[in-house]
């Protein structure tokens, strides 16, 4: 009997414990939200958030910061136009 009353006790535990991490979960991503609404009002607010989180990561002692960007500035930054393959090819094994 005992057994049975401490399952249904961790049961109901885990239960609201699931629970307040869905309502967490809710929560944030309302907050997020509300922050994207505010940074799409601003683009250099997204850059410096990137500049941050840039920062952020340098000072963990990683060797590698993979940093994305569009395909289409790299072929700006390199002069290389779409119907000329082999600069294209040159450009994509720079990528890879």
């Amino acid at each position: 009997m005992q057994r049975a009353m401490a399952a249904e006790a961790e049961a109901s535990r885990e239960a609201n414990a699931t629970f307040i991490a869905a309502e967490g979960e809710k929560n944030a991503s309302v907050v997020m939200k509300e922050a994207g609404d505010v940074m799409s009002q601003c683009p250099l607010s997204i850059q410096l958030r990137c500049l941050q989180t840039l920062n952020t990561v340098a000072a963990n002692d990683n060797s590698t910061i993979t940093f994305p960007l569009p395909i289409d500035l790299l072929f700006e930054l390199f002069d290389v136009k779409e119907n000329e393959n082999e600069d294209a090819d040159g450009l994509l094994s720079l990528i890879q």
